[in-house]
């Protein structure tokens, strides 16, 4: 399960060949020892729970990348390396 970005507490990694359990594209992100699961492109919660404050750092991030983290999901899904994303500064 790489890490692909870190800021603001959050922890944020793609599993490769993950699209059996949520069936959609998604991120796994670890804050103070919780996980959720967030889809990618829309930044919607699936599992979890997350402060509303940093589930809206997490979705301005989301759009920003939106391009690279689709990139990403494509090169995961297949079990390829995916590549790191620059943090939200």
């Amino acid at each position: 399960m790489p890490t692909i970005s870190m800021f603001y507490g959050l922890v944020i990694r793609m599993f490769y060949m993950d699209s059996q359990q949520h069936h959609l594209p998604h991120l796994h992100v670890e804050y103070r020892g919780g996980e959720v699961v967030v889809s990618i492109p829309d930044g919607e919660l699936i599992e979890g729970e997350l402060p509303l404050k940093k589930l809206r750092i997490l979705q301005a991030w989301i759009a920003i990348h939106e391009e690279e983290l689709m990139a990403d999901w494509a090169l995961a899904a297949k079990g390829e390396p995916i590549f790191k994303i620059e943090p939200l500064r």
